[in-house]
């Protein structure tokens, strides 16, 4: 990071993950059986759409009151599943916001009796989503007019060092990278304009206005967010 530091790398992480009860079920499912499927609980509201509202928005509150730069929460795809934003924060910073930001939801979650899990693929059986933390990345020259070439040109450097990145993205990533259910084949490097089953992802609004920040999707949940950042930086900004 201090070797880039004069492209200003940004970062803005997603933290996926999943709350399960004290007898390692998920939280709030029916005991013995399963909930409606997906569809109605990806950023829900109501009763038997969410769960444990209040548990998340106490975990909000006090990253806001330890200084932690989280900037939203969503009720995730799969019901008892959330995910927290973190950012934007420059260089090695993204790495500390984020790991205070997960020891303060479990610590949150003890209060309830209520486990937390980062792992990317918690139910293999079933329909359900896995578990990401999409990595939001932008130097300073992305970030100004004119920025799309930036990003491409960084789009071009990752697709050559993939499996370098999916070697540090987490563990039992492969599980959750299947092609299927939002996720890109974890074999394959892909990219493009608002494709949630790409690798890459350019959101739309960045592709309208021709600057801003690119999407990469690949990272699990149980990622460390300094091995990420720093892969990030590595290819885009200091590999020739």
């Amino acid at each position: 990071m201090d070797q880039a530091k004069e492209v200003e790398p940004w970062f803005g992480l997603e933290q996926e993950y999943t709350l399960f009860d004290v007898d390692d079920k998920p939280f709030a499912w029916p005991k013995g059986g399963f909930p409606a499927p997906q569809g109605p609980y990806y950023c829900g509201v109501g009763t038997g759409k969410v769960f444990a509202r209040d548990l998340i928005e106490a975990h909000y509150r006090a990253c806001l009151y330890a200084g932690v730069n989280i900037s939203g929460i969503n009720a995730e795809v799969m019901p008892s599943q959330w995910e927290f934003q973190v950012g934007p924060c420059e260089g090695i910073s993204m790495g500390d916001h984020l790991w205070m930001a997960r020891f303060l939801l479990v610590r949150v979650a003890e209060e309830w009796g209520v486990k937390v899990s980062f792992h990317p693929k918690p139910l293999t059986n079933g329909d359900w989503n896995g578990a990401g933390c999409h990595s939001n990345y932008s130097t300073k020259a992305m970030r100004e007019p004119g920025g799309m070439k930036h990003i491409e040109e960084a789009i071009e450097k990752l697709s050559k060092k993939h499996m370098e990145h999916i070697a540090v993205y987490g563990e039992d990533n492969e599980l959750r990278l299947s092609g299927k259910h939002e996720t890109a084949h974890i074999g394959t490097f892909s990219s493009g304009v608002a494709n949630r089953g790409a690798s890459i992802r350019i959101p739309r609004h960045v592709a309208a206005q021709g600057f801003g920040y690119l999407e990469d999707r690949r990272p699990a949940s149980n990622v460390d967010p300094y091995r990420v950042t720093a892969a990030l930086v590595e290819t885009t900004c200091l590999s020739q």
